[in-house]
């Protein structure tokens, strides 16, 4: 196992290449996609609007072999490898997943994307197969110390809140048409879509030695902005695994998400799917509370026991990597490095000790995720 980082914006740089060297990782997980562009997302992250605000990706580039190479080689120049290309721009596949008219032209841009990807040396790519993506959350001061941190609390209101039309995944990709109708999309349409997503894609992702990891849905309700949700029961993995019987069809393993879905032992998934091999790479992520109330915490802090899912992904040869995950803001001048940096250490350490770590620890109990709560000890 290793610990990685996770760069995207503008630490996707030399700048942000040099702070993963200096934290000793060997791997990053990058994003190509610009969440910075287009609306203000200050009152998001402010605490005072839902969230996350992703914004505006029609000006996404193509990302070809040699947009991919570049990334590549800059990150080599400073030793660290690439361990996977996480989310495609909804621009690139708006139609995929709504079943657009361009669904088949979009398909033959993923399929070069990703052969591409494999020529300029980039083993995985994460995708999220969601119509809503990441939404919902709100940010509250209730991490450790007043910690400001991502929680799920929403009326129904705010779940249901039709997603605008011309954005899929909370960004836009055209512009809105002020007569269309909300988005209604059931969850046998979703999987319709999903499948032919794999059925076309998996062959030359084998082809391209590339793995194509799904993350799972976070939030894990079963509905949002009134589109079903793909993976949000443990169970639903093992579904989508057998949509297509291949390494190159795998998971983009999020503790976190998974520990926030209403059932499921988060130790014997992880163990099951380590077992599997089934597991591209690792969100290794601490939360409190299960839907519908969950708060994010750091990484020592939250329901999890972060020690025993170390200990299981060794006992089960995984031989991938960990990055952190959605680090609470600590309060000071470079609030996403310190967090980051805290976090790889005791990442780094757990690591170093797998073999010495208990085979086996007792979970803790959840909490309900509301603020000011705290796990039981």
């Amino acid at each position: 196992m290793r610990v990685g980082l996770t760069l995207s914006g503008p630490n996707l740089s030399e700048d942000g290449a040099r702070f993963a060297a200096q934290l000793g990782v060997s791997d990053v997980v990058i994003h190509f996609n610009d969440y910075s562009a287009g609306a203000d997302a200050a009152p998001y992250l402010d605490g005072g609007q839902v969230g996350p605000i992703l914004r505006d990706c029609r000006g996404t580039p193509a990302w070809d072999y040699d947009f991919m190479r570049r990334a590549v080689d800059m990150l080599a120049r400073h030793g660290l490898r690439v361990a996977a290309l996480e989310n495609f721009s909804p621009l690139h596949w708006h139609d995929v997943l709504l079943d657009g008219p361009r669904k088949h032209e979009q398909m033959e841009g993923l399929k070069r994307l990703v052969s591409d990807a494999g020529r300029a040396g980039i083993p995985v790519i994460g995708y999220n197969f969601s119509l809503a993506g990441v939404w919902g959350w709100k940010r509250r001061p209730v991490a450790r110390g007043g910690a400001m941190t991502v929680v799920l609390d929403l009326d129904e209101a705010e779940q249901q809140s039709p997603i605008p039309d011309g954005m899929v995944w909370n960004m836009r990709y055209r512009d809105a048409d002020p007569g269309a109708a909300p988005l209604q999309v059931a969850e046998t349409e979703l999987w319709d879509r999903c499948a032919w997503f794999l059925r076309e894609l998996v062959p030359v992702a084998e082809e391209a030695g590339v793995r194509l990891a799904a993350h799972p849905d976070d939030p894990p309700v079963d509905r949002l902005r009134g589109t079903a949700r793909l993976v949000n029961r443990h169970a639903k993995y093992d579904r989508l695994l057998s949509l297509a019987d291949s390494p190159s069809n795998a998971l983009e393993f999020c503790v976190g998400s998974l520990q926030e879905m209403p059932d499921g032992d988060i130790y014997e998934t992880t163990r099951r799917f380590a077992r599997r091999q089934a597991i591209a790479y690792v969100h290794f992520r601490n939360v409190k509370g299960r839907v519908p109330h969950y708060a994010e915490a750091f990484v020592d802090d939250g329901d999890v026991d972060m020690s025993r899912i170390v200990r299981i992904l060794h006992e089960e040869g995984f031989g991938g990597v960990l990055v952190p995950d959605h680090v609470p803001d600590l309060a000071c001048s470079a609030p996403w490095h310190a967090g980051h940096a805290y976090t790889v250490g005791y990442m780094k350490a757990l690591i170093g000790l797998a073999d010495r770590l208990p085979a086996s620890a007792s979970p803790i109990t959840p909490t309900d995720g509301r603020e000011g709560s705290r796990p039981t000890t």
